[in-house]
């Protein structure tokens, strides 16, 4: 049987109970939707590449200075570690 007596004892009205379900289902409502944009990992993945090409360039859309400062170093270092090897081979 289901408690029909409210938070101070006294008897709940219909209205009362049919509000409280109701919160429950929009509260219910929340967890779902919240769940399923967790389990979306196409959507997050497309934030996650949206806020890595924001953070890797300007507004207008060029590259950043210290990126391409970055990716040089990178070809500068694949390109002596080549040589290197070569040389030692």
């Amino acid at each position: 049987m289901t408690d029909t007596t409210g938070p101070t004892g006294g008897a709940r009205t219909p209205e009362q109970i049919e509000a409280e379900i109701e919160a429950q289902r929009a509260q219910l409502a929340d967890t779902v939707d919240e769940l399923a944009a967790k389990l979306d990992v196409k959507s997050q993945a497309k934030e996650k590449v949206a806020s890595l090409k924001d953070a890797a360039t300007t507004d207008s859309g060029a590259p950043r200075a210290e990126v391409l400062a970055a990716a040089g170093s990178l070809v500068a270092m694949a390109v002596v570690l080549l040589l290197w090897r070569r040389r030692n081979h």
